[in-house]
Formats: structure tokens, C-alpha cells, sequence
């Protein structure tokens, strides 16, 4: 590692941990870059390019992890863990939420009270799958090797749901598509729950045409952040909706495979069949 690397590297490390041991004070930018001995503009620029977010937002996830844990206390309150967090307000906690989880504290806390699932586990071309829907579509498709680890997947997203092991009109609109008609793709009902920036990528991603393929990199040029590749790769990696929302069409731009949560040779079976598909069409 060169000697500026390294220094480099040593005063991200030290600002990371400033943060982490500071965070209920909230500091502004101002003040971590002081402590690192940096302007608030290099030190901007440089926590960026190591940590791949920048240090508002590391701050961020760093107070709502906090917070998190205090909401999985039943006697904690959203006040209490307001002022805990070092947040001015239940406002501030709300919107960090909002912003970061795709939902409110409160909903956070009763972890989908009131929220009726219906679930079932089905065969594809790729191996078995649970998928799950609420009243307004497809909240959750995976790939999965035992059905106990897949519906306890599900539940911990929503583990005060009310959940209902039933195949409804929405699973099998879903399912119908791995062997049918792909041009009715779009009139499949998703009910998704990420933040501000996941979304984005997620829809993203939906327009990438069967067959074809996208980088990481061009994924985030797409929604004009070009140094978000990272970012772009870690919302493919929470997809919440596997195969409908096609993160397996996103490559590397050397042209590597990259990651995929369900597996690399899933992936490249997905891919091979999707590009067969194109050529052959389906029977």
C-alpha cells in the first residue's frame, strides 16, 4: 500500500470510528473532517471514495441501527428513542426512517401488525421458490433450498404479520410468467418496500429488456450518479423480489457474473435461459 494510502486509509478508519463513538452527538461535517485533519470538502470527497457513501449517510445508518434496537424494546418510545438516537424530534426519526428503511418508525416497530400475507412455495425452471403477496401485490420471491428457512426469510421482514399459507390470483400471475407470455410483465402488481434510492434502482432494473444485460456502472449512470456503482450494487443486493425484478441481468463491466444472492450458477442458468428464449422464442 503506498504511504498516501495509507494515510488515507488510517484517517477513514479513524473517522469511522469518530462517528460511531459520537454519533449520539450527531456531528456535522465540519467536525469530523476537524478531527481527521482534513477540509470538509476533501474529507467529503475522500470518505466517499473509501467507504462508498458519504459520511452524512454513514451517520445515518449508523443512528438508525441505534434506533432500531431501542424500537425492538416494548417499553421504548419514539420520543424516547428519539432523544436517545441524539435526534431533535420524533420528526427527525421519521424521516430518517422514511429515508433509509422505506418506512415509518412506528410501522418499524409493530413490524407489519395488521398487514395479512398470503404465501405459497412453487417449482420454476431454477428451482424452488416461496413467493408472498399482500393485498397490493408481490412483496417477497425468493429462491430457497428448505421451505423453514425460506418462510422464516419472509417472516422476519414482517414478524407480526398475519400470514396465511394459500395460493392466490397474485402468485399465479407471478408464476405464470417463467413459462408464458413475458409481455405482460408489466401488469404484475409488486408491493415493495426500500428506500428513496433502492426503489430507483429497482425500477431501474425492470426496464432492462429480456435477453439483454447491464452493468453496475451503467445502472448508475442511468439514474446520473456515476460514482454510485457500489451503492447500485448493495440495492441488486437487497431485492426483495427475485427474477421479476431482474438483478440477474446486471454484470460486471468486465463482463464477470458479479454477485447474485441466490447463487452465481443460478444466475448464469437464468441468463442463458432468458437468452434462448430470445432466439428460439417460447413454445
Amino acid at each position: 500500500m503506498k504511504t498516501q494510502d495509507k494515510i488515507n486509509f488510517d484517517r477513514i478508519a479513524a473517522a469511522i470510528k469518530f462517528i460511531k463513538e459520537n454519533f449520539k452527538q450527531q456531528p456535522s461535517l465540519e467536525e469530523i473532517a476537524t478531527y481527521v485533519n482534513l477540509s470538509p470538502f476533501h474529507f467529503q470527497r475522500l470518505f466517499s471514495d473509501w467507504a462508498g457513501t458519504s459520511p452524512k449517510r454513514f451517520l445515518q445508518f449508523v443512528s438508525i441501527n441505534y434506533a432500531k434496537k431501542l424500537l425492538k424494546q416494548d417499553q421504548a418510545t419514539l420520543f424516547e428513542t428519539a432523544m436517545e438516537t441524539g435526534l431533535s424530534g420524533t420528526s427527525r426519526l421519521h424521516d430518517l426512517f422514511v429515508n433509509i428503511e422505506g418506512m415509518t418508525p412506528g410501522e418499524y416497530k409493530n413490524g407489519g401488525e395488521n398487514l395479512n400475507i398470503n404465501y405459497n412455495f412453487a417449482e420454476s425452471p431454477f428451482g424452488h421458490i416461496i413467493v408472498a403477496s399482500t393485498a397490493v401485490g408481490i412483496c417477497h420471491l425468493a429462491f430457497y433450498k428448505e421451505e423453514s428457512t425460506a418462510l422464516k426469510t419472509l417472516q422476519s421482514h414482517f414478524p407480526n404479520a398475519c400470514y396465511k399459507h394459500i395460493t392466490d390470483l397474485a402468485h399465479q400471475e407471478a408464476l405464470f410468467i417463467f413459462n408464458h407470455d413475458w409481455s405482460k410483465l408489466n401488469q404484475i402488481k409488486l408491493h415493495l418496500r426500500g428506500t428513496d434510492f433502492q426503489l430507483k434502482v429497482w425500477e431501474t432494473l425492470l426496464k432492462i429488456p429480456m435477453g439483454q444485460l447491464s452493468s453496475y456502472g451503467q445502472i448508475a449512470q442511468q439514474l446520473q450518479n456515476q460514482k454510485a456503482s457500489r451503492a447500485v450494487g448493495t440495492a441488486i443486493g437487497s431485492n426483495p423480489v427475485a427474477f421479476l425484478i431482474p438483478c440477474h441481468r446486471v454484470i460486471q463491466a468486465s463482463g464477470a457474473l458479479g454477485g447474485y444472492h441466490w447463487g452465481l450458477d443460478r444466475k448464469t442458468a437464468i441468463i442463458a435461459w432468458e437468452a434462448s428464449k430470445m432466439y428460439v422464442g417460447d413454445d
